[in-house]
């Protein structure tokens, strides 16, 4: 006997969600984890915060750059919110009016938690290839480390891996750098064992 196919995830479906959930489709599955903690919208909002100056505003750096926090991105069938986005200027030159936003970002940063580390890691870094996206940064709060991406012939190659009390120059915002530490407001300044 044939089985059933199975349904795939609506725009009707991701709306039914409750407000207190993220809700992304991805791959035709309706994708749902908890609202994020203090702790990963803090380092969300500092990294706006230290990208934004120079890459937005050009204020100590080339500006350029338009950033939202947790924009809903249409990259075909695929409905994801990635933590940070970022366009450059010129690929977004008009504000968009929609609820969301069908042009992928240049540059894109998911922020680990224990209930979206499978889907950031496997198949929404497999999406934000497929589309074209050209940077991708990991942050794993739990272990203190950045990994940046660059797209690369289609593939993902590691351009950087920064941990606890280094610094951050990663593309494709290596013209500033800033400490890593910077993203974790709540914890003591990093002690290197050599110190």
């Amino acid at each position: 006997m044939a089985e059933a196919a199975t349904r795939r995830a609506t725009y009707a479906d991701l709306a039914a969600v409750p407000d207190h959930l993220v809700a992304e489709i991805v791959d035709g599955v309706l994708e749902t984890h908890p609202r994020p903690r203090p702790r990963h919208l803090t380092a969300a909002s500092d990294l706006g915060t230290l990208l934004g100056g120079p890459f937005r505003y050009g204020r100590g750096g080339p500006g350029g750059w338009i950033f939202m926090v947790e924009p809903e991105l249409h990259l075909g069938s695929h409905v994801v919110v990635p933590d940070l986005a970022a366009w450059r200027r010129e690929r977004m030159p008009v504000e968009i009016e929609t609820a969301f936003i069908p042009t992928p970002p240049d540059w894109i940063c998911e922020i680990l938690s224990p209930s979206t580390a499978r889907l950031d890691r496997g198949p929404k870094r497999r999406l934000y290839a497929e589309a074209g996206i050209s940077f991708l940064w990991l942050l794993d709060l739990a272990d203190g480390v950045l990994e940046s991406f660059a797209l690369t012939a289609g593939q993902w190659l590691l351009t950087a891996t920064v941990g606890r009390g280094e610094t951050v120059a990663a593309p494709p915002f290596d013209a500033v750098p800033f400490p890593l530490d910077d993203l974790f407001p709540f914890d003591p300044p990093f002690a290197s064992p050599e110190a």
